[in-house]
């Protein structure tokens, strides 16, 4: 019999929890696969914990891996699939935007397909306000036009894995992780599952404008050299700009065609340009640098205090 563990992480989902973890264990209850549910809780300072621990003391088939503090949805993501030991897992959120209900169908759809990864295309997305639906279907577009890997349109985190992928991904050294490309990354034969998502069942959503942009940034820069290369094209247009306004100036004084003592406003325009270029670029390697300076100092991406 194969095995099959749920990797649910959470932060301060007290409103939610006790109905996830009924949902999933509804369905999984009516699966050939032996189960396990592993609940991640990613430092929540409301009573998600002591929910977890109830619910994981009725319930053999829980495990619980508890934070230090709050690390991040991706970290807690990492946790889950480097403490997973079954032959496939499915990442899904605490907040029931993606619905247990379909895991039957991923599940199908790999043993179909003879998939390594089942990732989950979203077909409509409830509950959520224009810009960001704007928002992330530019984001996407604009990454796989930089990227030198591939990422499917409109997914997230929920998909299935089998053992192949919990086994080159728990290989990755790398600790500001961007999951799903990463898994994208790795490789084998992944297929797409659509469904339609809804809105979430209770709080509030934990990827906010900023943590959404923060996320878009490390995917692009962590899978992407394309903006240095941009900073380096707009250096060389500078330079090149600068060159023919030096000849212009100098020809113009010697000529006659031109004061090269007047133009305030162009010298101000000029100088602002070129600043402003320079900081660009230095603020693009800076990121770059960042990335580095991180990576090196290795760092845990999370730190377990108890393990239920």
């Amino acid at each position: 019999m194969k095995s099959l563990s749920i990797i649910v992480p959470c932060y301060n989902e007290e409103q939610v929890i006790q109905q996830t973890y009924e949902r999933i264990k509804s369905v999984i209850s009516s699966l050939s696969y032996e189960t396990f549910i592993l609940f991640i809780n990613d430092g929540s300072k409301d009573n998600t914990l002591n929910i977890l621990k109830d619910i994981a003391s009725k319930d053999q088939c829980v495990k619980i891996i508890n934070f230090s503090r709050n690390f991040g949805h991706q970290p807690a993501v990492t946790a889950g699939i480097n403490h997973c030991q079954t032959d496939l897992a499915v990442i899904i959120d605490a907040d029931l935007q993606d619905p247990p209900e379909v895991i039957p169908d991923m599940l199908e759809t790999m043993e179909r397909e003879k998939a390594n990864v089942v990732y989950c295309v979203r077909k409509t997305r409830a509950g959520e306000s224009k810009f960001k639906l704007w928002s992330a279907k530019t984001f996407y577009r604009m990454l796989n036009r930089l990227s030198e890997v591939k990422f499917p349109i409109d997914t997230g985190d929920f998909r299935l894995i089998d053992s192949n992928i919990i086994r080159e991904f728990n290989q990755l050294k790398e600790k500001g992780k961007y999951i799903r490309g990463l898994i994208s990354w790795v490789g084998f034969k992944q297929v797409p599952f659509y469904y339609e998502r809804e809105a979430r069942f209770a709080g509030e959503t934990k990827y906010p404008l900023k943590r959404m942009v923060a996320l878009a940034s490390k995917a692009l820069l962590y899978f992407s050299k394309k903006p240095l290369l941009m900073a380096t094209s707009l250096g060389f247009i500078a330079v090149v700009v600068g060159i023919i306004l030096a000849l212009w100036f100098v020809f113009g004084k010697i000529f006659g065609y031109t004061n090269a003592e007047s133009g305030f406003t162009a010298l101000m325009i000029t100088v602002i340009f070129f600043g402003g270029i320079q900081l660009l670029t230095i603020g693009v390697l800076g990121q770059y640098i960042g990335i580095l300076f991180d990576e090196v100092k290795e760092r845990p991406e999370y730190i377990i205090e108890t393990i239920i």
